[in-house]
């Protein structure tokens, strides 16, 4: 076919031509909210701070946003323990079995050093097992770096920044799954430590130097 031939099949094309069939795009899957599925639920909680001072000594709430704030020098939360400080909620729905998601924006200011800001206690566990399932710590090195306990990191960069935290927690009668999320990535998938009946904690607990705080908005309680 010479070059006027091409030129005129092409042409046909666009004027009445057979039509030329392209292949379908693929749509773009979107990832999966980590709260599909799951139910909103109310909760409340109780308060654990410095035994000697007032909650406003160690707390504020303003425009949505709860600031929890102490110091290595504080008092323990109940006379005569020998547990670090802390400004804290404890969540009072205490579970053992199901599937329980904590949810809500974190900030942590530069400086906040070794202290943990969310939890899942073991409040009623066998002899000889751990009391926490899980605790997130922010440690003051490559501008806020998170891990999971004192070891592995889950993010750096963290200070003076919301991000969001989702912690979910598929609790069974023998060993459970909990998975860690910020701003909806899964960053952690671990096992539970055994049966247990569980609570959330969010605050600070201090267990470096000087002085540590956190801050919350939009907490939630997923459950399914």
């Amino acid at each position: 076919m010479n070059r006027r031939s091409v030129l005129r099949a092409g042409a046909g094309l666009l004027t009445g031509g057979a039509a030329l069939t392209l292949p379908a795009a693929t749509p773009a899957v979107a990832a999966a909210d980590p709260t599909d599925g799951w139910t909103r639920t109310s909760f409340t909680y109780s308060w654990h701070k410095p035994w000697n001072l007032d909650l406003g000594d160690r707390h504020s709430y303003s425009g949505g946003v709860h600031r929890m704030w102490v110091y290595a020098t504080d008092e323990p939360f109940a006379e005569g323990s020998s547990t670090d400080p802390r400004t804290e909620m404890r969540w009072k729905v205490d579970y053992t079995t199901g599937d329980h998601m904590w949810d809500a924006d974190v900030y942590l200011p530069s400086g906040t050093d070794g202290a943990s800001f969310v939890q899942i206690l073991r409040g009623v566990h066998p002899s000889g097992t751990p009391a926490t399932d899980i605790m997130l710590n922010v440690y003051d090195t490559n501008g806020g770096t998170v891990r999971r306990y004192d070891g592995m990191v889950l993010k750096t960069g963290a200070y003076d920044t919301w991000f969001n935290v989702k912690v979910a927690h598929a609790a069974s009668s023998g060993t459970g799954r909990i998975k860690v999320y910020f701003d909806d990535s899964l960053v952690l998938t671990v096992a539970d430590r055994g049966p247990a009946t569980r609570y959330f904690k969010n605050g600070v607990y201090n267990h470096g130097s000087g002085r540590a705080e956190a801050r919350f908005r939009n907490i939630v309680y997923w459950t399914r």
